[in-house]
């Protein structure tokens, strides 16, 4: 019997052969139709791609999570401030902290603009074209895109020349420096008041100061700007930079101006006072008068070039002034004033979205006629905040809209003050 069981290994490894033949048929013809597929209709089974971070477009510089970040609002996404951000449905990352900051240091090199600031500004100044001298200077900063320039500034514009109708006010800035920027400001140049945009040429205004070789190392990118948006401390060494050279009065463009700001003379306002002593604790840059190469301005710049950090928010700013101001305080050589919170800051940040609210009562009424009797009487200005108020909507019968209604001279140009989208 041992003859009927050779022939069974013999079969065993045929079917197994044949099997293994049956397999491997059936994975090439698997492969064949996978590859025809996939020519024929290539998305279809394509794994999903990781979708791309949202941008944030909020209102300016702030922080959130512990982290700094910039909105479109301050950076525009055009190296002239003319073209439009990109939409928020396209698929493109924010710009990091170095792109922007290397974006501004392009906006920042000497151009055909910019070289021509001495010669406009003087021409500006001393009536060449536009009439005779100014007898008032006023100086803003903008270094954010033309589009951010929206009815919140125009205001400001519009509330300094109700107070000061004779004034001279020198915008320095490349984005106003433009076709676009002249349009913004045709209508108080066609009713007779005195306004211009200029592209400032910071090697001009620095020079023979202690911020020029800060600026020179900033341009070849020897200085970290830091986390901080490198154009807010721009602005604020530029406002420094333009009383130093010409002397006058700096103000932001979210501040009301109240009335004539006649008698003051080498002078800055407190934020904040001690209740105990009444002293002053902390000042702020945004109203600023001064004269010409005032030695408190120089002090300024020398401490911005010589403590500058680009990671502290206000260290560059209101910082820096109350700490120059509280050192060289009842030093001879010196002579400034500092007024108290009233006189330019009567309402801090946190409460000043209270006065864009109308009448709720009786009783809030009263309050409201009480709040805008007092600043109108004790306030030469009033700072909107925008970092908190901008996208506050400014309610009929709130004191801000009854300010609105005593502080324009083109009316109709700031009926959509309130609410910034």
């Amino acid at each position: 019997m041992a003859w009927r069981t050779r022939p069974l290994p013999l079969l065993l490894l045929l079917l197994f052969a044949l099997a293994l033949l049956f397999l491997l048929e059936c994975n090439c013809l698997s492969l064949i139709c996978r590859l025809a597929w996939n020519r024929s209709f290539p998305n279809l089974g394509a794994p999903i791609a990781k979708a791309p971070p949202l941008r944030f477009l909020g209102g300016e510089s702030g922080h959130r999570n512990g982290k700094t970040y910039v909105s479109s609002r301050f950076y525009s996404d055009s190296v002239d401030g003319r073209t439009p951000p990109a939409s928020p449905a396209t698929t493109r990352r924010a710009p990091t902290s170095k792109q922007r900051g290397n974006l501004l240091l392009k906006i920042l090199q000497t151009n055909a603009k910019s070289r021509t600031f001495a010669k406009r500004t003087d021409d500006f100044f001393r009536g060449h074209r536009s009439g005779p001298p100014c007898k008032d200077r006023f100086f803003m900063a903008w270094i954010s895109s033309l589009e951010a320039f929206g009815p919140r500034e125009l205001f400001s514009v519009e509330s300094l020349f109700k107070s000061h109708p004779h004034a001279c006010l020198l915008i320095v800035s490349n984005t106003m420096d433009s076709t676009h920027g002249s349009l913004l400001l045709k209508p108080f140049v066609e009713r007779g008041f005195r306004v211009a945009a200029v592209s400032p040429d910071f090697t001009h205004l620095l020079k023979r100061t202690p911020a020029a070789p800060w600026f020179h190392r900033l341009r070849r990118r020897e200085v970290s700007p830091g986390e901080v948006p490198l154009g807010q401390n721009l602005s604020n060494l530029l406002r420094l930079a333009v009383l130093y050279k010409y002397g006058g009065v700096y103000v932001d463009t979210d501040v009301i101006i109240l009335k004539g700001f006649g008698g003051l003379r080498n002078t800055i306002g407190a934020q904040a006072v001690d209740a105990g002593t009444g002293n002053w604790t902390r000042l702020n840059n945004a109203v600023m008068v001064f004269d010409r190469r005032h030695p408190l301005l120089y002090k300024f710049l020398q401490e911005f070039a010589m403590t500058f950090d680009g990671n502290k928010w206000g260290h560059n700013g209101p910082y820096l002034v109350s700490r120059v101001a509280a050192r060289i305080r009842g030093k001879p050589g010196y002579s400034f004033s500092v007024l108290p919170p009233p006189a330019f800051y009567p309402v801090g940040w946190n409460k000043i979205s209270t006065l864009f609210s109308g009448p709720r009562n009786q009783s809030h009424s009263r309050w409201i006629s009480e709040n805008l009797g007092w600043i109108r009487g004790a306030s030469y200005s009033l700072h909107l905040w925008n970092k908190q108020s901008s996208r506050i909507k400014v309610e009929e019968g709130s004191v801000i809209s009854r300010i609105m209604l005593d502080s324009c001279v083109i009316c109709n140009l700031s009926s959509s003050l309130g609410h910034k989208e």
